[in-house]
């Protein structure tokens, strides 16, 4: 049996350890652990992210300018539209993209984002800042604010929402380079 001297003690250390955690978290610039919702959805992101960024560095250069057909994009193209995404959906949210992506919240200029001409390392360069920005940015968003109300679009929506979207999207577009990778004989990574 534990004394209650021995008890106070176990956590009064407790609380001071608890407490230089979380100066040493703000004095280094970062967030504590995401925990419920965000944390669930950091991780299907982390998930997204390494699919991703495999299949990008899969497909040969020559096959990103590769597209299904008139009218649809490249490879390149979705990467790029991904890329464009990751950071402007937690824009949407107040979390400003970096000032040389150009990214606000005006969709045209995630947009111009997409247009930008840029070379295969490039891509997956962008690719892997964009993830960084969307899992920061996830990070950042305490679990009291998911209910907020945000306008998305044009339309009503919550963080929360916003949030389901971005993996949605993620997902959606994991989908699409699947297909296209498969399309140019590349077999996914995580399937060999």
């Amino acid at each position: 049996m534990i004394s209650l001297s021995l008890a106070r003690h176990v956590a009064l250390v407790l609380a001071l350890a608890s407490g230089a955690l979380s100066s040493a978290q703000a004095q280094a610039g970062t967030a504590p652990a995401a925990t419920g919702l965000a944390a669930d959805l950091l991780t299907d992101i982390a998930q997204l992210e390494s699919k991703m960024l495999g299949l990008a560095r899969a497909i040969p250069t020559d096959r990103y300018d590769w597209r299904p057909g008139t009218g649809v994009r490249s490879i390149s193209e979705v990467l790029r539209h991904v890329a464009a995404d990751n950071y402007l959906l937690p824009v949407l949210l107040g979390h400003a993209a970096p000032a040389a992506t150009g990214i606000t919240a005006d969709f045209k200029s995630a947009q111009a984002f997409e247009q930008r001409p840029l070379d295969r390392d490039q891509t997956i360069a962008q690719l892997e800042r964009s993830f960084a920005h969307v899992k920061g940015a996830l990070t950042g968003t305490a679990p009291a604010r998911m209910s907020d109300k945000v306008t998305l679009f044009g339309q009503p929506a919550s963080v929360q929402y916003t949030w389901v979207l971005t993996a949605t999207h993620l997902h959606e577009h994991l989908g699409q380079l699947i297909a296209y990778a498969r399309s140019n004989n590349v077999v996914p990574p995580w399937s060999k």
